[in-house]
């Protein structure tokens, strides 16, 4: 099994959820690019200009360590990472997780992804001009969970320890990508797990993910805000359990 984080976060991101699985399948932790303990002079803004190089990244692992229907579990943006990979390593990559996924966080027709185009832009101005303000105003409100307060405390300093120039990289590619045309293409076993009151991935944008995917399975968690890993780990592990 793969566990690959999301934005601002790194595979600490985890640690609650991965042992569960350690007894009879080999699990395998990393950061992405630029993120956690990873090597910041390994990041190329041409590579990781879009999904597409973290993708092709994951696909390295899986070939560097032999993998062979791997179980991807891919929290936030890297669900669509894992989407992307399982196309272009089908052999290696068996099943995904996708736990709150967005293929695209902007409105359009026909389709809500939570926010508009001036939304994101403002986000992303924000970002860019005031990275740790920005961290400690957004990260408790991805979160959720007010009654929590450690939560969102834990993720504001996961997202201040990120390098701020690559972390506004990724957010420009992480919300300005739009992978719902390759929904239709995944053609392995797909769990779809949709969180309650997520500000970032609404219940509309599981729900179409889950009608895109063929075959896939949606299970909506009792979890609040965008993280379960972090604020309802047992029902993440018995979801993902019921499905591996």
């Amino acid at each position: 099994m793969i566990f690959a984080h999301g934005f601002g976060c790194d595979q600490n991101m985890w640690r609650f959820v991965a042992p569960a699985f350690e007894a009879d399948h080999r699990v395998i932790l990393f950061d992405h690019v630029g993120a956690g303990a990873s090597e910041l002079e390994a990041y190329d803004p041409q590579r990781y200009g879009d999904l597409g190089g973290y993708a092709d990244d994951v696909v390295e692992i899986c070939e560097a360590l032999d993998l062979a229907d791997a179980v991807f579990v891919g929290h936030s943006v890297s669900s669509m990472v894992g989407v992307l990979a399982s196309a272009r390593a089908p052999s290696r990559i068996g099943s995904l997780v996708l736990v709150g996924p967005s293929p695209r966080y902007i409105d359009d027709e026909g389709y809500r992804g939570g926010f508009s185009h001036e939304d994101i832009e403002e986000l992303l101005a924000s970002l860019n001009s005031n990275f740790l303000g920005w961290s400690s105003a957004m990260a408790p409100a991805i979160m959720g969970n007010p009654d929590r307060p450690e939560l969102g405390e834990e993720l504001t300093a996961s997202f201040c320890r990120t390098d701020p120039e690559i972390a506004a990289r990724f957010a420009r590619v992480t919300f300005m990508s739009d992978n719902r045309a390759d929904l239709a293409g995944v053609n392995v076993p797909t769990l779809v797990l949709q969180c309650s009151d997520d500000v970032i991935a609404p219940p509309e944008v599981g729900s179409y993910v889950h009608r895109e995917i063929r075959g896939s399975r949606l299970v909506q968690l009792a979890a609040t805000g965008h993280c379960p890993n972090l604020s309802a780990p047992q029902e993440t592990i018995d979801a993902i359990r019921a499905f591996v």
